[in-house]
């Protein structure tokens, strides 16, 4: 804690910096960013979980307290609206006195109608910051989340403060520690959602607290990408595990995963130990100056060259498989993304502060970052390779199917697939893998 206080003023002064830069590039008085609203549900009186304004929390790690706001303008002390309601049905929020709170002048909101007589009088200079437009309008706000204003933001967030890359390490830190427990609860032939439960404990967060739904897949279930049903029961038999899952430290997300054979020999073993390798070098080439897309572009090179190596798909080369777009059908998404305040970090496809599009490269549509490559940015690195169904039934229907030895899939497809994620910092010198570091293999 005392580390992330040192570094917090420079995060502040940094914020501070961004914010005066681009209120007189646009005229503005300053920008009031919300921290959110918590949602009811339809025809009820109970309230989805909260989920707070991401430019709020670049600010300040407060994470779970809806109806809060902030008003800066990157010269005066930043002012902050604290919601502490007089409340007996729920834990009101303690009175801030962590390490960032002096670094605010704060003033506390006993009920949100009232924000108004805490907000500028005259609101037309001054930019909304938020989800919650019909508020806003209400309130006298006419500018909400100006386009160049969210640009310039996000664009600016892809670049991190030390306070942000130790937040990073510290989820980094607790989500290998689930991994490990899952891991082990993998081999132990729980289920899937004794391995959810697992990962839970060991990283001490409750499922809401986690930045996205963990994938949690066993056996086929691993070819499903964005699995998060959780079986009760074990299967008969327990052949490979697919684990994407995360946690969150002060607001920032890590994003890592890992797939593993339970015979830990044969086939699908050696495929994992491959494509590890191939992760591990894709990582080292995060170089500034690149082009994320670059490397996605090398991945598919890498994985039509394994799809040759294990006898998947016969008769062509590296090139001429690139060329029929085989590789689509075992790699469908992108190698990665921007890491941050958000798993899927904004400004991934942003040439410049003004919000310039750098696309992705011809047919892969799926790419979530096709940035250059800087210091001070954080990304995942993610090759996969699955055996899907439907996909593998759309390259059926298509003359390329030829090339493709069918009892290889068919042998490959108990087992799903395989993803290996990492989060890298990369510096002027150097890269940071914070996954690797913390021994997970």
């Amino acid at each position: 804690m005392e580390q992330l206080a040192n570094l917090y003023a420079e995060h502040i002064a940094t914020l501070q910096q961004r914010t005066k830069t681009i209120i007189e590039r646009e005229n503005l008085d300053g920008l009031v960013i919300h921290s959110g609203q918590a949602k009811r549900q339809f025809l009820d009186d109970m309230y989805y979980p909260f989920k707070v304004n991401p430019q709020f929390k670049a600010w300040l790690p407060v994470i779970d307290n809806p109806h809060c706001w902030l008003v800066v303008n990157g010269t005066d002390k930043p002012k902050l609206i604290f919601y502490r309601p007089v409340d007996f049905w729920h834990k009101v929020p303690d009175e801030p006195s962590d390490f960032w709170a002096d670094y605010f002048d704060i003033q506390l909101l006993l009920q949100p109608d009232q924000v108004e007589q805490f907000l500028p009088y005259d609101k037309a200079s001054l930019a909304y910051i938020g989800e919650y437009l019909e508020v806003a309008q209400a309130l006298g706000f006419t500018q909400m989340n100006p386009e160049p204003v969210m640009n310039y933001l996000h664009f600016h967030r892809a670049y991190k403060t030390s306070y942000e890359l130790t937040c990073l390490r510290e989820a980094n830190r607790l989500a290998v520690l689930g991994h490990k427990a899952a891991r082990d609860a993998f081999y132990a032939k729980e289920s899937e959602y004794g391995i959810q439960q697992a990962y839970l404990q060991a990283t001490e967060h409750m499922e809401n607290d986690t930045p996205y739904g963990n994938i949690v897949a066993l056996n086929e279930n691993c070819a499903i990408l964005h699995y998060t049903h959780f079986e009760r029961r074990a299967p008969q038999q327990h052949v490979s595990f697919l684990i994407d899952a995360g946690a969150n430290f002060n607001g920032y997300a890590s994003d890592i995963t890992r797939t593993y054979d339970f015979a830990r020999k044969g086939e699908f073993a050696e495929l994992i130990k491959v494509m590890n390798t191939h992760q591990i070098e894709l990582g080292q080439a995060l170089q500034p100056g690149k082009l994320y897309g670059e490397l996605h572009l090398d991945c598919h090179k890498r994985v039509a060259q394994v799809l040759i190596d294990f006898d998947i798909v016969r008769g062509l080369s590296v090139e001429g498989i690139l060329e029929q777009g085989i590789t689509s059908t075992f790699f469908p998404h992108g190698l990665g993304h921007h890491l941050g305040l958000q798993v899927h970090d904004m400004g991934g496809f942003m040439a410049d502060e003004l919000g310039t599009h750098q696309a992705p490269p011809e047919g892969h549509p799926f790419l979530r970052c096709t940035r250059k490559i800087e210091a001070n940015q954080v990304f995942t690195i993610e090759p996969g390779l699955y055996f899907i169904d439907s996909l593998l039934g759309d390259l059926a229907q298509t003359d390329n199917k030829q090339y493709v030895n069918w009892d290889k899939v068919d042998a490959f497809k108990p087992f799903g697939g395989i993803r290996i994620e990492d989060n890298i910092i990369v510096h002027d010198d150097h890269l940071e893998n914070m996954t690797r570091d913390l021994a997970l293999d």
